[in-house]
């Protein structure tokens, strides 16, 4: 029996970051307020080898206005979230989620 395969498996490129449930609760929760005050009306999730993103839209045809960042490499660093404005322009960055989340929030007490 042959233990070749014609695709070898190579888990260090099927490997991704995602957010976990923790994570994406606290980002839905914001998201949902955002969204009831009329500021948002789509979001994506992108899973990379890198980072996990949260892009928030206006409108589903623009480029996110916010993108949330998960980068694990960043962690011992300035840490692994951040918040990037639509310009590309870094917000917030930390190790706590809901401490970066909060430059989203101070938005939200303008919105209403």
């Amino acid at each position: 029996m042959n233990s070749l395969t014609p695709f070898p498996h190579r888990p260090e490129q099927t490997e991704t970051v995602m957010f976990h449930r923790i994570e994406l609760n606290e980002i839905l929760s914001l998201y949902g307020r955002m969204v009831a005050a009329g500021e948002w009306r789509d979001y994506g999730i992108s899973a990379l080898r890198d980072a996990a993103i949260f892009s928030i839209f206006r409108r589903s045809a623009e480029q996110p206005l916010y993108r949330i960042e998960k980068r694990p490499k960043l962690r011992n660093k300035q840490g692994m979230y951040s918040v990037v404005g639509m310009d590309g322009q870094i917000l917030k960055r930390g190790h706590d989620l809901k401490a970066v989340l909060r430059v989203l929030e101070r938005k939200l007490i303008r919105a209403i």
